[in-house]
């Protein structure tokens, strides 16, 4: 079959849907993909053909007004053409990819919905998605919540009404449901079902394991010695100045750990760590004991399926969420931002690192990873889906 993949350009989007693609096409299926620019030659190693995103303004300044959804309408315009020049039998977009999903449906293309992380459609009485609130555990915990789903209720309806005016620009009728992003054919859900909270999940939703893929990069050794290895993945893109880094390269500097951190090749370094501006998390995680992490999922994934437990400071976007679900999991230990200290760190790794039931349930999670690979569920579930979408066209 043909299937076409939609993906934001931000590596915790892009790279999961690489993987998906990777898979499709050593399955045999002709894949091509739209996403930025920088990721068109793993793209076209892979066996994809490519085509790049138009890389517009998503939130309006004041030198670039365009309101919400608007600059998606621009974008669907031009990615039509892609669309229609590739012809696919189905598309999938990731979930922030409004432009390839809305192309798809112009040129009457089933779509499915790739979501990279945990799923962001919650019932009523949880905490609201990505706020950190772990889920509650008692009746009253849950009236407590409660109170919170009018308010979410109005944004979600918020986003519904703007995104059924950007298709109404496009000629394409209303959705009745909120989450717009979610496929109510298929929605794939890229994450660990250990991190996902227990529920009854919609039909249109299957959860198929984190779809890793990286672009490559050295396997980096510890520094000599006996004491266990904590590798520090900060997100530079939510942490630009390295608090992060430099908490954890103070704090643990006289500490009986070696440590493996990612950072500038000039940045000073302890004694007991080794720093390097790029590595294979993939070929390097495997050897460490601990993941100091910011808690993008891509990188929380990528840590639990190695085995490795983690301690999460939450800086942006999900990671909020990320970390109270690490934190119910009995995967590792959360540190509040405020404690974002030498001391701070220093006391969450002695934490996480004295007790062995995180590295054990860690340990469980790695062999489940290993039995139910991602990418060959997500592709398994194209392959399902697509064939009777196929048939009606």
């Amino acid at each position: 079959m043909r299937v076409l993949l939609g993906a934001f350009g931000d590596p915790g989007h892009a790279f999961p849907v690489i993987a998906l693609g990777s898979e499709l096409v050593a399955r045999g299926h002709e894949v091509a993909i739209e996403t930025w620019e920088r990721w068109r030659e793993p793209c076209e190693a892979a066996g994809m053909g490519f085509s790049p995103a138009p890389e517009y303004q998503v939130f309006p300044t004041r030198e670039t007004p365009l309101k919400p959804y608007e600059a998606a309408v621009l974008a669907a315009r031009v990615t039509r053409q892609f669309v229609r020049s590739f012809a696919p039998d189905v598309a999938v977009s990731d979930i922030l990819t409004v432009a390839p999903a809305l192309a798809a449906e112009l040129e009457g293309v089933p779509v499915a919905t790739l979501v990279p992380h945990v799923l962001p459609l919650l019932p009523p009485g949880f905490p609201p998605f990505s706020v950190g609130a772990r889920r509650p555990r008692t009746r009253l915990g849950r009236a407590v919540w409660r109170q919170t789903d009018r308010a979410v209720a109005i944004g979600l309806e918020q986003g519904r009404r703007e995104y059924n005016e950007c298709r109404a620009r496009l000629g394409l009728g209303p959705l009745p449901w909120t989450h717009t992003g979610l496929s109510r054919s298929l929605t794939m859900v890229a994450t660990l079902p250990q991190l996902e909270y227990p529920r009854s999940w919609p039909g249109w939703t299957r959860v198929v394991g984190p779809l890793l893929w990286e672009p490559g990069g050295p396997r980096v050794e510890p520094p000599p010695g006996e004491g266990p290895v904590v590798l520090v993945a900060p997100s530079t893109s939510q942490d630009p100045s390295g608090s992060l880094l430099s908490a954890c390269l103070d704090g643990l500097a006289d500490e009986p750990v070696r440590v493996i951190a990612i950072a500038p090749a000039d940045h000073p370094a302890p004694a007991n760590a080794v720093c390097v501006p790029w590595m294979s998390y993939a070929r390097t995680m495997p050897l460490c004991d601990l993941v100091v992490t910011h808690g993008g999922h891509g990188t929380l994934a990528r840590a639990l399926v190695s085995g490795c437990p983690v301690v999460v400071c939450p800086a942006g976007g999900d990671m909020a969420e990320n970390a109270a679900r690490v934190d119910w999991a009995g995967l590792g230990v959360r540190l509040a931002p405020r404690f974002c200290t030498p001391w701070g760190v220093r006391l969450a790794v002695r934490r996480a690192l004295s007790r062995p039931q995180l590295r054990e349930r860690a340990t469980e999670v790695a062999r489940w990873a290993f039995e139910h690979p991602g990418p060959a569920a997500a592709a398994a579930e194209v392959e399902r889906w697509a064939a009777p979408e196929r048939s009606a066209r």
